[in-house]
């Protein structure tokens, strides 16, 4: 069994969905078994960085939700498209249909359902890795997720909300007990000391920084249609990437010794 690595942020535009889809497509192209899975079912769109912004899907997520299929037939296959080599990359994607959206509004699901589908699809796929995208906020989705994932990242930027927000995220995940939690500062301006910001935002929440990544403005370029560490795999943010996926590898070696 894999294990489950969280990205989470209390406000929105933090740039978290584009964080988990680079991060997910890393580990693939490094050789893991991965699985990425869109659950902010109110606004999604993890798919489009993944160039499926157009695709009209058999099934999604909200499908899985209302019994219409199991978890790993509204699996996307991406390994062919991102040209991997050794590693494989599925997406679960959320729908974008009004409809589907209102109706899984509406009428609502078993929570038990989505625990239920991550350790199916960790099974089926014998995935050494499930990313999991979260809505903005706290909502039932991001509660189970937190309460049953092995490493959390938690995505701010430097902005008072985002600060106050984080620290709500992370009692949060202290009083569920979550294993690995770190902070990512994004989107951070160049005229501050990186390593300063590392130091005081350690200091502030007492839990430790993964990376802090600057304002890029190739991501600002590409406009979440790419992956970023696919498309200009030399570029710097390359190296905030691999200082995730190291965290997520560390966290499987301690696990196995």
């Amino acid at each position: 069994m894999g294990k489950i690595v969280t990205f989470h942020s209390f406000r929105g535009g933090t740039g978290k969905s584009n964080l988990t889809a680079n991060l997910a497509t890393y580990a693939a192209m490094k050789g893991r078994r991965v699985c990425v899975i869109d659950t902010d079912i109110q606004s999604p769109g993890l798919h489009v960085v993944f160039g499926l912004g157009g695709t009209k899907f058999r099934y999604t997520l909200n499908d899985y939700l209302r019994k219409r299929c199991s978890i790993d037939r509204a699996a996307v296959d991406q390994s062919d498209h991102l040209n991997l080599q050794a590693g494989s990359l599925h997406i679960i994607p959320a729908s974008l249909d009004a409809d589907d959206i209102s109706a899984i509004i509406r009428e609502g699901y078993e929570i038990s359902d989505l625990r239920h589908g991550f350790t199916q699809i960790m099974k089926v796929k014998r995935l050494d890795y499930l990313f999991i995208d979260t809505h903005p906020g706290l909502d039932q989705e991001t509660l189970l997720s937190m309460a049953t994932t092995d490493l959390l990242f938690v995505v701010m930027r430097l902005d008072q909300q985002d600060f106050l927000g984080t620290a709500i995220n992370l009692a949060l995940a202290k009083k569920l007990g979550v294993p690995a939690t770190y902070i990512v500062c994004n989107q951070c301006p160049g005229i501050y000391d990186f390593d300063k910001v590392k130091q005081d935002v350690e200091r502030e929440f007492s839990v430790p920084v993964a990376t802090v990544i600057p304002l890029f403005t190739r991501l600002i370029e590409i406009g979440s249609r790419q992956i970023l560490v696919q498309v200009s795999p030399n570029h710097l943010f390359v190296q905030n990437i691999d200082q995730l996926f190291k965290l997520c590898e560390s966290l499987h070696e301690s696990r196995e010794a």
